[in-house]
């Protein structure tokens, strides 16, 4: 098994996949795997049977630029396969900026932090009536912590 890195078009990294994709179903190739790390935008990984069956592979896919020389090991893209756990900041009583979705730019206390599923209750402040909404943590910007 060889583990190899290839560049391709930064932002054509999706098109690349899907093109592969295709190409190694349709020929039978003795391809395992392919990465494709967001943190590292222009590279993407593969691993074959041989440095000549990725390179079958890659030939006359659009937006590949080349292959990397030499092969690469697997700690040195153990990295980009752990997930990564974030800890979530948020806590009952914190005022919080709604950043994404129908709220957006509203200000809101936080109620309840469900920290399993990553979603928080919250009140919109400035809402003649107070209505709980439920909101993943990630789109919550603390402004004032309680």
């Amino acid at each position: 098994m060889v583990l190899m890195a290839f560049r391709v078009i930064s932002g054509r990294e999706r098109v690349v996949l899907d093109a592969l994709e295709a190409k190694i179903k349709s020929r039978g190739l003795n391809i395992y795997a392919i990465l494709v790390p967001a943190e590292l935008k222009g590279y993407m990984f593969i691993e074959g049977e041989s440095e000549d069956e990725i390179t079958k592979a890659l030939n006359g896919v659009p937006h590949v630029k080349g292959l990397v020389p030499g092969e690469i090991s697997i700690d040195e893209i153990e990295c980009f396969l752990k997930p990564k756990e974030e800890e979530i900041r948020i806590k009952e009583g914190d005022i919080v900026e709604v950043i994404g979705g129908p709220f957006k730019r509203e200000k809101a206390k936080v109620i309840k932090v469900d920290e399993e599923k990553k979603v928080a209750k919250i009140e919109l402040i400035d809402s003649a009536v107070p209505i709980p909404i439920s909101i993943k943590v990630e789109l919550l910007k603390v402004i004032k912590e309680e």
